[in-house]
């Protein structure tokens, strides 16, 4: 049974950083396809960053340069560091997982099986 359980969300101030962590049990991170979801108040689920087991990683526009994705294969999870937050990074991240994937954050209709329960993250100015 595949299990994905996100932590590490909460409340920061505009500027600050948080390190959200997806803990998977069930697969190995390093032979899936993995993501992290944003999904703000009141809109859809958009992907934030999605990678293969190659490395290969695709970042969001609006996130380049201050989010950044790492794996640790002794612990199988799959992390997220946030920096530089901005009030528009407000909402629920959740971390999925699949066999396979378009490595594309701008991909329309990404297609994960697996999906944690999501954690909060506030950034207030």
């Amino acid at each position: 049974q595949v299990q994905l359980v996100e932590s590490g969300g909460g409340s920061v101030q505009v500027g600050g950083s948080l390190r959200l962590s997806c803990a998977v049990s069930g697969i190995a991170v390093s032979k899936y396809c993995m993501s992290w979801f944003h999904q703000a108040p009141g809109k859809g689920r958009e992907v934030v960053v999605v990678t293969d087991w190659f490395g290969t990683a695709d970042y969001a526009d609006s996130v380049k340069g201050r989010f950044t994705i790492s794996l640790d294969n002794a612990a199988n999870t799959f992390n997220l560091q946030m920096s530089s937050l901005k009030p528009e990074d407000t909402g629920m991240y959740y971390c999925a997982a699949d066999r396979g994937c378009t490595v594309e954050a701008s991909d329309p209709d990404p297609n994960f099986g697996h999906w944690g329960q999501g954690t909060q993250v506030t950034v207030s100015s």
